[in-house]
């Protein structure tokens, strides 16, 4: 058989041009193409828009380097994300974000390692160390972008109805196809955690590449050391010299570059407030510089007299001073308390100088000014830095601002006899006797405002939640389960989940075609013809929606 010319693309990627380019190529098989329809191929092509992951690595970057350009101008135009650990999560937030604000526009999927550690490793639920398959990374990437595709199609899909039943009304059609000429994709940037980067900068490099093949356009990596990694949240953070991970910011950096994504983006995190341990003293070449920056926060002993020395006891020379590093029986270092602050502006400065794009500060706390002053120091070295912030679901963010609130209106000298002190009473404030007071109503707005203050005033410029949809579901299912195997019975799933379905108009309601039913159905229309035998006829109880 001969080879199928390569019939140039249009410049324009309308609907009309589509079905002319691909008539084109039909046209020179005009004898042995007659089975082939040039629409149908052309709404198949639209519904897969995307065809590689790195078509879409490379489109979701130009996104986010818009987006950073735009919060540059403004921090109004500050963005958000929430983290998903399924490919049906991520599409059903994509759904409902772009039918609620008819916009996807600044709008991301974050990918949490501690979601892919609990929910998606072989080894069944795991803690947030770095002990799931580093491949299982890159698969869920891939997986989101395979629903998030789905969602194009099906929605294209119901337009594609539309057209079809407005010509056989003898309508006009302008309109509708307008709508798919300027269809906007449920397609998105990803922030993708890839932890401390599973191993040695070579095996940093070697995943990126996976992450970025799978669609990522931006990669978060953290300073712990990796195969001691901890939570964020949790005790124990050891931490790595400056080299060591800026070798991997490099690895990462050379991993887009190879693959033609010349704008990925590298987020580079700091978890310098929470860590008290390092693992190595890195070796210091001339003085001030980075290993002797970061030497300098060590906790160390003055040593006056030789004799001091104990067998195998490890001392440098510090600021003229023969020194010797406090040494944690498990061989790890300590550092200096009251140093975190130091070092995170350090490592930040730092991440910045050598190729990192934006910013991750880990706090213990969502706490607009402790985190703007971070900022605003790291800002007097790298003016424009940015930072991408985790509204973390490990804060306990009603106790937390309701103790704000009572600080703020303590130094006022406001009256607050009728609220427990949280000196006395750690968290007397959470009573839900207290969810209607004037305290716990300002509390409330100010997490309703946190993302717009902390954009405005401490340079965030993105704002994710880590797991929610883990505790989405958590939450939902015991909802229904306590219902469901209780008292209410089948009215716990009607009422509290169907209804609810049906009267917020959302697509889960007719799983079948949420599935791709009826896509499949047109598929077997194209190829089959009036032969196809279609799951979608007059007996589907789909109808019934």
């Amino acid at each position: 058989m001969n080879q199928i010319q390569q019939v140039p693309e249009t410049t324009s990627s309308s609907y009309k041009d589509q079905i002319v380019s691909i008539e084109k190529i039909r046209s020179q098989y005009a004898n042995t193409w007659k089975g082939i329809n040039s629409e149908y191929a052309a709404r198949m092509r639209l519904q897969n828009r995307f065809t590689t992951g790195l078509e879409i690595a490379k489109y979701t970057a130009d996104i986010m380097r818009q987006d950073m350009q735009a919060y540059d101008l403004d921090s109004a135009n500050y963005t958000q994300s929430l983290g998903c650990w399924h490919g049906f999560t991520a599409q059903q937030l994509a759904m409902s974000v772009k039918k609620h604000r008819g916009t996807m526009s600044k709008s991301y999927i974050y990918l949490s390692g501690w979601m892919v550690a609990a929910l998606r490793s072989k080894f069944g639920p795991l803690p947030d160390q770095s002990m799931h398959e580093k491949t299982s990374v890159p698969a869920l990437i891939q997986e989101i972008y395979l629903f998030l595709k789905q969602a194009d199609a099906r929605e294209l899909r119901h337009i594609f109805v539309e057209l079809d039943d407005a010509r056989e009304r003898g309508e006009n059609t302008d309109n509708i196809i307008q709508r798919i000429d300027q269809f906007e994709t449920h397609v998105v940037p990803i922030i993708a955690d890839i932890d401390a980067g599973f191993g040695n900068e070579e095996a940093t490099y070697l995943l990126a590449k996976q992450m970025i093949e799978a669609g990522a356009c931006a990669i978060q990596i953290e300073n712990q050391v990796s195969d001691a990694k901890q939570c964020g949240h949790q005790d124990g953070k050891v931490t790595v010299p400056h080299e060591d991970f800026l070798s991997k910011i490099n690895a990462i950096r050379y991993a887009f570059l190879e693959l033609g994504v010349e704008n990925g983006i590298i987020v580079a995190r700091t978890d310098s407030l929470g860590a008290s341990l390092t693992q190595k003293i890195p070796v210091s070449k001339e003085k001030g510089d980075l290993a002797s920056q970061y030497n300098d926060f060590l906790q160390t002993e003055a040593i006056n007299d030789l004799s001091e020395l104990k067998e195998n006891d490890i001392t440098i020379h510090q600021n003229g001073e023969l020194v010797k590093p406090v040494r944690l029986d498990n061989g790890l270092y300590a550092f200096r308390d009251g140093t975190g602050f130091d070092r995170v502006v350090l490592d930040c400065v730092t991440s910045l100088n050598h190729g990192a794009d934006l910013l991750w500060i880990e706090t213990e706390k969502p706490n607009v000014s402790q985190i703007a002053e971070m900022v605003d120091a790291v800002k007097k070295y790298v003016p424009d830095a940015k930072l991408v912030y985790n509204n973390s679901p490990s804060f306990n963010w009603t106790l937390a601002f309701r103790e704000q609130v009572y600080a703020d209106w303590n130094a006022a000298g406001k009256d607050l006899s009728a609220y427990p002190d949280p000196q006395t009473s750690p968290k007397g404030l959470m009573s839900v006797d207290f969810d209607h007071s004037e305290l716990a109503q300002e509390a409330d707005k100010l997490v309703q405002e946190f993302q717009k203050d902390a954009s405005r005033e401490a340079g965030i410029f993105h704002h994710l939640i880590t797991l929610p949809t883990y505790h989405e579901t958590a939450l939902g299912t015991d909802i229904l389960s306590e219902g469901y195997f209780g008292s209410l019975g089948m009215l716990a799933y009607v009422r509290d989940v169907q209804r609810q379905e049906i009267r917020r108009e959302m697509s889960s309601v007719k799983h079948q075609d949420l599935a791709g039913s009826n896509i499949g159905d047109d598929h077997k229309a194209y190829f089959s013809g009036e032969n196809a035998l279609l799951a979608g006829g007059k007996e589907n109880t789909m109808n019934q929606f």
